[in-house]
């Protein structure tokens, strides 16, 4: 109830006074597949037919390949244990992941899951995604960060806004037909981002899906997408949620 009054409010908070409204989508479930419980789910993507996701918690982060039919965890590895893992985004050969408040990030063997060296950033990570050409980072602020995927520095940065208003707790990424999907923290939205602007093209309302998880924690809120380009599927979650949804868009 708490996270269905946030969505509405923010909706009617950033469309409204705008003279175009962003479009707002629901959503209808496609299928739906088991996901651990224990994934304090981070980031989410989807490559060569698996699952591949980061979690977080300190001495509990992990990065992690998934069979996407049962949730079965096929491989594992372990965030240094001092870290907070956040985002992840495939580059090349290599998982790129982020960690929350000490400024560095990992790159990771994606066939192996071993760690292959680390980096440094500014300020917190949240969410992490790729368009071909560049990193790009959130940090819980309506500012997202592309970065060189080589030397990790900054080479610009949009301000998100809807309505002429930003757009705060932007949170887990993903690279979605030429647009950023971004989830924004603790409610049941998705922002539907142009990449140039940084302005709100669209939102996705996934209000009902977490009240099918039976859980009354407020951490364990939706963070989590991943786009198969190939099938066009897409791919929702949240945090310790027991499943992952495969949903369809369809307009208001």
């Amino acid at each position: 109830m708490i996270f269905g009054l946030m969505t509405s409010l923010l909706i009617a908070a950033v469309t409204l006074q705008a003279p175009q409204s962003p479009s707002v989508h629901s959503y209808e479930v496609v299928r739906t597949y088991p996901h651990d419980p224990d994934a304090f789910t981070q980031g989410l993507f989807f490559r060569d037919g698996f699952l591949y996701e980061s979690t977080g918690l300190v001495g509990q982060s992990t990065i992690r390949k998934v069979r996407l039919a049962d949730g079965k965890v096929l491989q594992l590895a372990q965030v240094p244990p001092a870290q907070f893992g956040e985002g992840s985004t495939a580059w090349g050969n290599e998982i790129i992941s982020l960690t929350w408040r000490s400024g560095v990030g990992y790159r990771w063997d994606s066939s192996a899951l071993k760690l292959k060296g680390s980096f440094r950033y500014p300020g917190e990570g949240w969410g992490l995604t790729n368009d071909g050409r560049s990193l790009i980072l959130s940090d819980g602020t309506p500012s997202l960060r592309f970065l060189d995927p080589t030397t990790f520095k900054e080479q610009r940065r949009i301000r998100v806004t809807a309505g002429g208003k930003p757009v705060p707790q932007l949170n887990e990424l993903e690279w979605v037909k030429g647009e950023i999907f971004a989830n924004v923290w603790q409610t049941n939205l998705i922002a539907r981002i142009d990449p140039e602007t940084g302005v709100v093209k669209g939102w996705i309302d996934l209000s009902g899906l977490d009240r099918t998880i039976g859980s009354n924690d407020p951490d364990d809120v939706l963070n989590g997408i991943a786009y198969d380009p190939r099938r066009d599927r897409l791919f929702v979650t949240g945090k310790r949620w027991p499943k992952l949804f495969e949903i369809k868009l369809k307009q208001r």
